[in-house]
């Protein structure tokens, strides 16, 4: 019977820690919601059959499923549950490729012939929608999923990354080997797959995207590491890890504060234009504030200065001669009565005469 009971609460706390809504605005569940193993995702994967490996790199927790319907549009949501959005993030990349179109759902979103993928904090949504639904129409949906997400900050390298010349799709976050691999071999790469040894030896994470302008292109890496002195460990290890072709393929590694850079596949003038539009500025001192125009003058400054310091002088005076005044008083008028009394007042008597010690010979 306890075990029964042990059961059934378990069971109503999985339920109640899921993050998919029995309805949401006009979408209603047309089922409960399904635990997904992650072992069941091979058969229907095979764009991505290193799945697996990048889950587990991910901190994946849980992964549930759920049908709605919304009049004749149905959706069908699949949401993995992951350790943080960081590591969301490096899976709503891994699940990018080229030809993706944007959406406006979530974190970051984007459509394809797989679907739609949603990015909401630590939550990664996979949606497929019936042949007439518009995907504008999940904005209830996920809304009610990302009220559960984790709010925490996504990685700012993210941010770095340079919009002009992007190709979407093709922007690839890692934060591991396995990302990484999986990512260098979406970008036509593989040869620079080792780069993995590497680059995630000091606590790295690793941004890459393809850039396609009107003269030519390239693959961007933007590797960011937690200080300046482990980015230039870091420059020398990776130098000597790529390819001598590669080098004279114009494949080097630059540094700026803690990031490094490498543009693969691309002309140094193509490869320098891409860097030039990293959004990537450091601060290496504080500027100190400087004088405006609502300041007040300085000599009204000096002048409330001096005033204010004075009238702290005439105070304290007066204090002074209050208090010592009327010590003064009270010692005239009740001698040994109030301060000094001699009962009070210890001596430390050496003993080198006899003659008794009186308190007041001191005053």
């Amino acid at each position: 019977m306890f075990v029964l009971l042990a059961a059934v609460c378990a069971i109503r706390v999985s339920a109640q820690s899921g993050v998919l809504p029995d309805s949401a605005g006009s979408w209603r569940a047309d089922g409960p919601v399904t635990i997904v193993r992650p072992s069941d995702l091979e058969a229907g994967w095979s764009p991505w059959p290193n799945a697996q490996a990048v889950l587990k790199e991910s901190g994946l927790s849980r992964i549930e499923e759920r049908t709605y319907r919304r009049g004749a549009d149905q959706a069908t949501l699949r949401v993995f549950q992951l350790s943080n959005p960081t590591s969301a993030y490096e899976f709503y990349t891994f699940q990018l490729s080229p030809g993706m179109s944007s959406v406006d759902l979530g974190d970051g979103a984007a459509i394809g012939e797989t679907g739609v993928r949603i990015l909401a904090g630590n939550l990664v949504v996979n949606a497929d929608l019936s042949a007439k639904a518009k995907p504008e129409t999940l904005a209830e949906l996920v809304s009610a999923v990302k009220s559960k997400a984790d709010p925490t900050p996504f990685p700012p390298l993210r941010s770095y990354l340079p919009i002009h010349w992007l190709v979407f799709g093709s922007q690839k976050y890692a934060l591991g080997p396995e990302a990484f691999r999986d990512a260098m071999v979406s970008l036509d790469q593989v040869a620079h797959q080792d780069l993995s040894i590497e680059l995630f030896q000091d606590d790295a994470e690793v941004m890459l995207a393809r850039y396609q302008g009107e003269k030519g292109g390239g693959v961007l890496l933007l590797a960011l590491y937690p200080t300046p002195q482990v980015a230039e460990n870091r420059l020398h290890h990776l130098q000597q890890a790529i390819s001598p072709a590669a080098k004279a393929a114009g494949a080097n590694v630059e540094r700026k504060a803690s990031m490094l850079s490498i543009v693969f596949g691309a002309a140094p003038m193509h490869a320098q234009a891409i860097r030039d539009e990293v959004n990537y500025e450091t601060e290496v001192m504080w500027n100190e504030p400087r004088t405006t125009a609502t300041d007040p003058p300085l000599v009204l400054v000096l002048f409330k200065i001096f005033l204010f310091t004075s009238l702290f002088l005439v105070v304290a005076t007066i204090m002074g001669l209050f208090f010592g005044g009327v010590r003064v008083l009270i010692k005239h008028w009740l001698p040994g009565k109030v301060f000094d009394r001699p009962q009070d007042i210890e001596v430390i008597q050496l003993g080198l005469s006899g003659k008794k010690i009186d308190p007041t010979d001191m005053y």
